[in-house]
């Protein structure tokens, strides 16, 4: 078990890389690039539209990453598999792409964006490159090419932010210089958003350059009966996939709707946005971990101790990420400076989202029961209720609170998700997590977070003194404890 678990962590270091690098790069050079460049306004614009893609995302991959992995370790023809589920992502991204060019003035009316018509085609060609790159990347992880799935990340996101800051910076300063300049010429003020799509698109375009040769691998023989069965397996992991992405992104599309003008709701959304990615180290751990989870769960589900090795990776999950939570929340006065501080006044949601995106990771721990016995359509029935939860809720408070009421909806359905997952996998997949341990562990933590916040510290060195002993303390409780279970284990 003890060697499981250790190449489960080094998966997950290795997938980090291609995971936690882009998205530190992302955090630490572009989120303060964007929250000092753009305006609160244009940065919640940007959120809107990255919150469509998204759930656009989600729709048009329809669960076929991890129905790839489940066939791929079923099947006799690995080949095969790559082959069907590519065919199906390219005819059906094809459609998606000539009914966005088709309808795109109407499509931009819809959204508000009568104006910029342009936005849909740019975002619907970033979906479409997204999602043919999706299986190719997927083939890599199953095939343990760590290395090259994180080369490739990272060109992708370097790419992005080279361009970014040279549309946006040399090229505005060459503008505000001597706009009959040669670059000053090609800028243009009021497209900023469109500069940051394009520069999405070409880093799009160049890593699927890197992918081609496993692009013309996946045109291969197209098996109409194991594409149904794959169908079959696949579509209340849609079902999952979408519910999931309301939960993330319907409260920054709502916002709009349901704020009054007075309150400015785009720079409303912008300051939730900006706040929301300070909580981002929590989320690059789950997402870090979740690369490297999916296929490592599935192999070990033929293992005689896979339960046990499930339940230890469990405790394991929550000790890092109460961690994030703490060295977060408690070093919040000096991470506040990584967006500006026209965004400041959002910060004390930060916890909330830090502990709402823990709940999602156990959530995605636990649905290991549903994905190991085809039980895909409950996984999608809990999945719903957490979306139905974020809807009506944030439809009936964000006119009352605003996005306060949407950080703590985010809280409340992650959690009830979390709940109700682990209710229906004792039920037909029981795995017995140490709950008491991790039960203990959430109390400390809340007990450390709670300290901190009642005294007051302004010394800057004692301030960064209490709190670094607070997060010690925290790590040699688990350690303590963790120690006392393992000698009662070996008497």
């Amino acid at each position: 078990m003890a060697s499981a678990i250790k190449a489960l962590m080094g998966q997950t270091l290795v997938y980090g890389l291609g995971t936690i690098v882009p998205r530190l790069l992302n955090y630490l050079l572009l989120t303060p690039f964007y929250t000092r460049i753009l305006s609160k306004g244009d940065f919640g614009t940007m959120t809107e539209l990255y919150s469509y893609v998204a759930f656009l995302m989600v729709l048009l991959t329809y669960g076929m990453e991890t129905t790839f992995f489940k066939f791929s370790e079923t099947e006799k023809q690995p080949s095969k598999v790559y082959g069907t589920i590519s065919w199906s992502l390219w005819v059906t991204t094809g459609v998606f792409l000539l009914g966005l060019w088709l309808f795109q003035d109407n499509l931009s009316q819809w959204i508000q964006y009568e104006n910029q018509p342009y936005y849909v085609l740019l975002m619907g060609i970033i979906i479409g490159l997204d999602t043919v790159l999706a299986i190719p990347f997927a083939k890599l992880r199953q095939e343990q090419k760590a290395l090259w799935f994180t080369i490739l990340k990272i060109l992708n996101i370097s790419v992005n932010i080279g361009l970014n800051f040279f549309f946006l910076y040399v090229m505005r300063e060459a503008y505000n210089e001597n706009p009959s300049s040669f670059l000053g010429t090609w800028y243009r003020p009021d497209q900023t958003i469109t500069y940051i799509l394009v520069a999405n698109l070409a880093a799009n375009g160049i890593t699927a350059l890197f992918l081609l040769p496993s692009i013309f691998k996946s045109f291969q023989r197209f098996d109409f009966a194991l594409w149904k069965r794959m169908i079959s397996f696949s579509w209340p992991l849609l079902i999952v996939g979408l519910a999931a992405m309301v939960n993330e992104v319907a409260d920054k599309l709502l916002l709009k709707y349901l704020l009054p003008q007075a309150l400015h709701p785009m720079e409303q959304i912008g300051i939730y946005a900006a706040n929301y990615k300070i909580a981002v180290l929590m989320t690059i751990f789950i997402q870090m971990f979740k690369f490297a989870a999916e296929p490592f769960f599935f192999r070990q589900s033929k293992q005689e101790n896979a339960k046990e090795v499930y339940a230890h990776v469990m405790k394991y999950f929550v000790v890092f990420g109460l961690l994030i939570f703490l060295s977060v929340s408690l070093g919040l006065d000096w991470i506040k400076y990584f967006i500006g501080t026209q965004f400041h006044e959002g910060l004390a949601i930060v916890p909330i989202v830090l502990l709402a995106n823990l709940f999602l990771g156990i959530y995605y721990n636990l649905s290991i029961w549903y994905k190991l016995t085809n039980q895909t359509r409950l996984g999608a029935v809990i999945s719903v209720i957490g979306a139905m939860l974020t809807i009506v809720l944030n439809v009936i408070l964000i006119p009352i609170w605003g996005y306060w009421a949407s950080a703590w909806i985010t809280f409340i359905a992650y959690g009830a998700m979390m709940i109700l997952s682990w209710a229906y996998g004792q039920k037909y997949y029981p795995v017995h997590y140490p709950i008491g341990r991790i039960g203990l562990y959430f109390m400390v933590a809340m007990g450390i977070f709670l300290l901190y916040r009642s005294i007051e510290v302004e010394s800057t060195i004692w301030h960064l003194s209490f709190s670094t002993s607070l997060i010690g303390s925290f790590v040699i409780f688990v350690l303590f404890i963790e120690r006392r279970f393992d000698k009662r284990a070996l008497e």
